[in-house]
């Protein structure tokens, strides 16, 4: 089984189609993807465009937010939003027999959202309530601080969900404004599969999709992060512990021919838990935190290196040390031949729990065409993997010294 990329035509827009039947379980579920619909385009606004998927959430005019709930779970129908950096996303999934249901539910709900000043004022509450939680969430407010510091001046600085005087800011109209340029035919591409031929999914999606308007394609945006290192330190007397988050620019963008030799080297330093660089310094060697860890985010809109750990609050400077001298380490010298092998074992011996399900395979065909990758991709990457010699990695390594380049968010006492 594989999935597929083919295309529809709805009112002059040719729409990417990604599609997959499998007939093993009687289900259906699809995908609406808003490119360029997140909050990466969301202006001054922060929060806007998930605070738009939270009331597209509420259901439809006519049945409002309860009734529009009783219908779904009458038919036991699981339909949501949800908006990203990038893309705000509506997920339709269901028995098959009740995806029909789901389609005029969802088309309802698409003519005639439930943008009301009652609906606003409850997804503010929520909102609201979710910034509090977060404020005494330790680890939150260093990884946002990470971003702020890295991504400072940008949209990308501020948190998804907002802050409580964006998020007061916002109104119906704002919602009205963001849902109308963004959720168009333009925008949009469908990923869907299930106990369903193709044939019959492009005519429902079709229909589905019809009533939409065709707008204007969001332009992609790119943002670099700090190349300077800066420091930013949060008091929190309540805190009995250091959280560090660090950053640091990479060059890279999403679609880079090199990202597999990526994916080795951040297992190695530190993605990979156990046995990663990081660890066996700061936890296995020096006992200075439970865990450390280290990713790589690569992205349309932004590429940078990042991880973080909680360590002791008398033990924060030597842990900066240690992610100081591990990193430095790490570029200078490179990866050992046993690293490698182990990497290299473990990516390519769990490659088949990465597409054991029908949500698996079908997100992964719809980023290698996000991606701007041939379908299929991900198979030539395994095998780059499988011949990667130890000077090749390491020399990509060297090449990419500007990890060094660390920002820190840490919240202590």
């Amino acid at each position: 089984m594989a999935s597929t990329l083919d295309f529809i035509e709805v009112n002059g827009v040719k729409i990417p189609f990604i599609f997959e039947e499998d007939k093993r379980l009687p289900i259906v579920s699809m995908q609406l993807i808003f490119t360029g619909s997140g909050s990466v385009d969301e202006g001054k606004k922060a929060g806007l465009a998930k605070s738009t998927a939270k009331m597209l959430n509420e259901g439809s005019l006519k049945k409002g937010s309860v009734g529009f709930a009783d219908a779904l779970d009458a038919r036991a129908i699981q339909l949501s939003a949800n908006a990203g950096s990038e893309t705000f996303v509506i997920e339709l999934g269901s028995l098959k027999e009740e995806f029909d249901t789901g389609l005029s539910l969802l088309s309802e709900q698409l003519k005639e959202p439930n943008f009301t000043a009652k609906s606003l004022d409850k997804v503010k509450t929520m909102t609201l309530s979710d910034i509090s939680r977060k404020e005494a969430d330790f680890d939150s407010v260093a990884s946002d601080e990470l971003k702020a510091v890295l991504f400072e001046g940008t949209v990308l600085a501020t948190p998804n969900i907002g802050t409580k005087a964006s998020v007061k800011s916002i109104t119906l109209d704002d919602i009205k404004s963001f849902a109308s340029h963004h959720l168009v035919l333009s925008n949009v591409l469908i990923v869907m599969g299930g106990d369903i031929g193709m044939e019959e999914a492009k005519h429902k999606a079709s229909v589905l999709l019809a009533p939409l308007a065709v707008g204007h394609a969001t332009p992609e945006r790119h943002f670099q992060p700090r190349t300077t290192p800066k420091e930013s330190i949060l008091k929190r007397p309540s805190t009995e512990q250091a959280y560090l988050y660090f950053g640091s620019p990479f060059a890279m963008n999403e679609g880079d021919s090199e990202f597999y030799k990526a994916r080795v080297a951040m297992f190695v330093l530190g993605s990979s838990g156990f046995g990663s660089r990081l660890m066996e310094e700061i936890r296995v060697k020096r006992g200075l935190a439970y865990s450390a860890y280290s990713r790589l985010s690569v992205a349309k809109t932004n590429t940078y290196f990042s991880g973080y750990l909680q360590t002791k609050l008398e033990s924060q400077a030597e842990a900066k040390k240690t992610v100081i001298e591990v990193i430095d380490s790490f570029v200078r010298d490179g990866v050992t031949q046993a690293e490698l092998d182990q990497a290299r074992k473990f990516l390519l011996g769990s490659e088949p729990l990465r597409v054991e399900t029908l949500s698996q395979r079908l997100g992964r065909t719809f980023s290698e065409y996000y991606q701007g990758k041939p379908l299929g991709y991900s198979l030539q990457e395994l095998e780059l993997i499988r011949h990667l010699t130890l000077d090749e990695l390491n020399d990509f390594i060297k090449r990419h010294g500007e990890i060094r380049n660390l920002s820190y968010a840490i919240v202590t006492k």
